[in-house]
């Protein structure tokens, strides 16, 4: 057993308070505070780059759905299909923040315990692309914005994670491994969804800087493509020290969060370079 005067003994409890069925969750607090974030950068660079307000307001309902809508359904298809489809009352729970008890039809309210970031980003996309139909934006103008605020909300997730003990890493000796309590453990494992949160954090001052220095790459796709890049090759890089999560990977070199990263780092650098196709999107 390793040493826990060597590690971090975490065990926060997943709720600030609750009334009745309902409870506030620190996890949802922060979704809650990385959209907050998200939606005054995004606005503050609508501002700056002189965007009429009135096609800002629209943008936040349709990414707050598109991310919310596609994390939900990615986390239900990829990594837990065999209990979301397994019976009727596993199958409402992919829609409603609840558990329903073993045996009984007897539920509370839980949150919705799973989302899944690269579902998360193809629903965004999703909703972008129908955003940009409504409104007659340039396409890789809006994706470079949100692009710029999209890690610091992915770091207030994964602090989310974080509180609720899930998507642990693998175990460790390291001075710094957290023992997570709650999931009745006693051996240190590394905070994985911590290096995430802090290298999302990162990556956003990177971008930020960036854009203040070269204002003239918003609507190249640039921004797009660096942040989908850098947030998933690190994704992809910090899955080795994960533990497995389940899903359709079983018995695979990598697991299904890389296999899903790949795509998206490929399409990342394929925008940071550019290219004749880019340029046609850019210039409608």
């Amino acid at each position: 057993m390793i040493d826990q005067l060597l590690s971090i003994v975490w065990n926060p409890d997943k709720e600030i308070f609750r009334i009745g069925h309902v409870a506030i969750l620190y996890y949802s607090l922060c979704w809650c505070i990385g959209l907050f974030l998200g939606y005054l950068i995004v606005r503050k660079l609508y501002e700056d780059q002189k965007i009429k307000e009135s096609l800002f307001e629209p943008l936040f309902i349709y990414c707050l759905v598109g991310i919310f809508v596609g994390a939900r359904l990615g986390h239900c298809f990829f990594y837990d299909p065999a209990y979301y489809f397994g019976s009727l009352k596993h199958f409402i729970e992919i829609f409603f923040p609840i558990h329903f008890a073993q045996n009984t039809w007897d539920w509370r309210y839980v949150g919705y315990e799973g989302l899944a970031s690269h579902g998360g980003t193809i629903g965004l996309m999703i909703a972008l692309w129908m955003y940009v139909k409504k409104t007659k934006i340039n396409l890789m103008r809006v994706l470079d914005n949100i692009a710029i605020a999209t890690p610091i909300a992915a770091c207030c997730i994964r602090l989310g994670n974080l509180m609720n003990s899930e998507i642990v890493g693998k175990a460790t000796d390291v001075a710094w491994g957290f023992i997570f309590v709650r999931n009745g453990e006693n051996f240190a494992r590394h905070p994985a969804q911590l290096y995430e949160a802090i290298a999302y954090l990162i990556i956003f001052f990177i971008g930020y800087y960036i854009y203040k220095k070269h204002k003239e790459k918003v609507g190249s796709g640039f921004f797009f493509g660096y942040c989908i890049a850098t947030i998933f090759t690190f994704r992809f890089l910090v899955e080795f020290l994960k533990e497995e999560q389940g899903g359709l990977d079983q018995g695979l070199l990598i697991d299904m969060g890389q296999i899903l990263s790949i795509p998206f780092i490929i399409l990342g650098i394929a925008c940071m370079i550019g290219g004749p196709w880019l340029k046609k999107i850019a210039e409608k």
